[in-house]
C-alpha cells in the first residue's frame, strides 16, 4: 500500500497540484507572476550564484531526460556499454551538479545576510530556496553514492516507472528495491514541484515574447535649469 500511495498515487497528486496551481496562480495573482528581481539592492554573489545556479540547472536536466526518458535499449542499439553510460553520467553530472549547489549557496546566503535584500525575501521564497537545496543536494549525493560503475542502475528501474506514469503503465513494484538515496531524491522532487506554483518559480513560464513587439522605450537625462 505505501508503495502504490509514494509512487503510484502521490505522482499524480502532485501533477495535479503543479498544472491547477499554475491556473489558479494565472487566474488570481497575475502582478505577482514575475521572478521578484533584487538586483537593484545588491549585485554580490547575484552575478556567479545565477550562472553557475541556471546552467548547472540546464545540464543536470540534460542528463535527467537522457537518463530516464530514453530507454535503455536505445544506448545498446547505438553500441554504448553501461560502463560508458556510466561514466558519461558521473563525469558530466557531478561537475554540473556541484555548479548548480554552488551556484544556490551562494544565493541563499545572499537571501540570509543581506540586510536589504533578507527584509524582502518572502516565506514563499525561502521555502522555495529550502526545497530546491534540498532537490540538488540529494540529488548530487545519490550520484556520489552511486559512483561506482557496477553500482545501481536506474535505467531499469526508475526510468521504466517514470516513463510508465506518462502513459498510465503504473509499475510502483519497480521502485521497491531503489536505494533510500534515489527515493530521496524523488521524493525531494515531488515536495518541490507541489510548492513550485505558489513561488517565484512560476517566472520560469514567463516568455518575454512582448518584447520582440512593445514600441522601444526612450529614456533622457534630466538637466538642471541654471538660472538667468
Amino acid at each position: 500500500m505505501m508503495e502504490w500511495l509514494l509512487w503510484g498515487i502521490l505522482p499524480y497528486a502532485v501533477l495535479v497540484i503543479f498544472i491547477g496551481g499554475h491556473l489558479i496562480r494565472y487566474q488570481y495573482d497575475q502582478l505577482g507572476w514575475t521572478v521578484k528581481s533584487s538586483e537593484f539592492l545588491s549585485k554580490k554573489d547575484l552575478r556567479y550564484g545565477i550562472l553557475l545556479l541556471h546552467w548547472g540547472i540546464i545540464f543536470v536536466l540534460i542528463g535527467h531526460v537522457l537518463g530516464l526518458i530514453v530507454p535503455k535499449g536505445v544506448y545498446d542499439a547505438l553500441g554504448i556499454t553501461k560502463d560508458a553510460y556510466h561514466y558519461l553520467a558521473i563525469g558530466a553530472g557531478i561537475p554540473a551538479g556541484i555548479a548548480a549547489l554552488i551556484g544556490l549557496l551562494l544565493l541563499v546566503r545572499r537571501r540570509l545576510t543581506n540586510p536589504k535584500v533578507k527584509q524582502t525575501t518572502s516565506k514563499a521564497d525561502t521555502v522555495a530556496l529550502l526545497a530546491l537545496l534540498v532537490v540538488v543536494g540529494s540529488g548530487l549525493s545519490a550520484t556520489f553514492m552511486n559512483i561506482d560503475s557496477q553500482g545501481f542502475d536506474y535505467r531499469t528501474t526508475i526510468s521504466p516507472w517514470f516513463r510508465g506514469l506518462f502513459y498510465l503503465n503504473v509499475q510502483p513494484e519497480l521502485m521497491t528495491e531503489v536505494p533510500v538515496w534515489f527515493k530521496t531524491h524523488v521524493l525531494a522532487a515531488f515536495a518541490f514541484f507541489a510548492i513550485w506554483p505558489f513561488t517565484r518559480m512560476v517566472h520560469v513560464f514567463s516568455l518575454p515574447f512582448m518584447y520582440l513587439t512593445r514600441s522601444p522605450m526612450i529614456f533622457r537625462k534630466k538637466r538642471k535649469n541654471n538660472a538667468a
